[in-house]
């Protein structure tokens, strides 16, 4: 079985209402692009990036002389060849050879029929289960609905999500208002919805000493773990000493040199693997074992994944026998998928592991033309700004934030 061709095709799919995050917010929908990797013997494996436009296209597009005519079968081969450690010094392919690893693992799959996770050694759990992930929303400035930004809001959509989906554990991403606001929040969720765990996210935007202040008022509470409150590893460091709780992980351990450090001096307990930010599934899987080795806990990082990266993180999850959390993902604030049969649902707080040759998903064509279309007309959107704040930049540590009494609503194209 040799590549014959690659394709790379933009899609923006839109979002209940838009997510607001420590940098920006996400504009009312998610901007992804989808990869089809085609065979000689027709077959066509499927994968997927963050981020769009010519940009993306022109990326893959330009790996096709690297790519055609060789065996997607030699996966370390193709690591080295795109993405060799010295010559990436002068680019950043990562996350695209992360899209070419899922469409040569669905390959693989859809030849030998078997599904994905029996090519990482087989599952050992049915369903991987999910935190609820709680974002402050805007209002859908279509319909008006959707707003998260009072603490009864967030409350009642904490509340809603459990009943729909039957989460046990919560995310809240935080970094957008102050600390003490952000504090009662999240000390609201705990109380009405006792039972649960809970972890907070603010993306890293603290100091070290909001960062410590804040989590040693949340220490009474069930805490999963604190994600992220400080940048850099060292000041996670600092913040480790002074808190009661494990810190989690997903910007300052995203590769192996940073993992090794982490072992030597050990700044974060719990990493949070992103099939697409390592590299690929298998990069995970190794990432895995060596937490394994050395007793660190791990997770599955969500970052605004569609149906097809949404199945590299189910079959991930389906192998690691150190899965000790739920896993993140933002897949239920979507309102569609590109994928056959819609967005995949939710049970007791769970998603079934797919079971189908490859990834077990396949292309709905005529989402894939819809949301293609809806990508050309609406082009992408600056992550790293709040549709309400013009000119406002984001500092780290920050102290520039957003008005929790500020009831506008964005008009953002739609």
């Amino acid at each position: 079985m040799k590549i014959t061709d690659i394709r790379a095709t933009p899609v923006t799919v839109p979002l209940q209402a838009p997510l607001r995050h420590a940098n920006g917010a996400h504009w009312g929908r998610f901007v992804r692009t989808i990869v089809e990797v085609e065979t000689d013997e027709g077959l066509i494996g499927l994968g997927e990036m963050g981020g769009g436009g010519e940009a993306a296209v022109a990326a893959f597009q330009g790996l096709k002389p690297y790519l055609v005519g060789r065996d997607p079968a030699q996966l370390e081969e193709m690591r080295y060849l795109i993405a060799n450690p010295t010559a990436s010094l002068y680019n950043n392919r990562t996350q695209v050879l992360a899209a070419l690893e899922f469409a040569c693992l669905d390959l693989l799959g859809q030849k030998w029929g078997v599904p994905v996770h029996d090519i990482l050694g087989g599952k050992l759990r049915d369903r991987v289960p999910f935190a609820s992930y709680l974002f402050y929303r805007y209002p859908n400035s279509a319909a008006g609905d959707g707003e998260v930004r009072t603490v009864d809001q967030l409350v009642a959509e904490a509340l809603d999500l459990k009943a729909k989906h039957g989460f046990t554990s919560h995310k809240l991403k935080g970094g957008v208002f102050h600390p003490h606001y952000e504090l009662e929040c999240y000390r609201a969720l705990a109380a009405a919805l006792p039972g649960d765990s809970f972890r907070f996210d603010p993306n890293g935007v603290w100091s070290t000493e909001q960062a410590i202040w804040f989590g040693q008022h949340i220490e009474d509470l069930n805490n999963d773990y604190l994600e992220d409150p400080v940048f850099g590893m060292h000041g996670m460091r600092r913040a480790r000493e002074k808190l009661r709780m494990p810190l989690a992980t997903n910007t300052v351990v995203v590769g192996f040199e940073q993992l090794a450090a982490n072992v030597l001096q050990t700044a974060v307990d719990v990493i949070l693997l992103d099939t697409t930010f390592w590299g690929g599934i298998r990069p995970c899987v190794k990432a895995a074992c060596i937490c394994d080795a050395f007793q660190l806990g791990v997770a599955v990082h969500s970052s605004g994944e569609l149906g097809i990266q949404l199945a590299t993180m189910l079959h991930l999850g389906a192998v690691l026998p150190n899965l000790s959390f739920s896993a993140d993902a933002h897949y239920h604030h979507l309102v569609d998928d590109v994928i056959t049969g819609g967005l995949m649902p939710y049970r007791d707080g769970c998603i079934d592991v797919p079971t189908g040759p490859g990834l077990g998903v396949t292309l709905d064509r005529d989402k894939l033309g819809e949301y293609h279309e809806l990508f050309r007309r609406l082009g992408g959107y600056p992550y790293d700004q709040d549709p309400l704040r013009p000119g406002w930049t984001p500092l780290i540590p920050n102290s520039r934030w957003a008005d929790p009494a500020d009831a506008r609503v964005p008009e953002i194209p739609r």
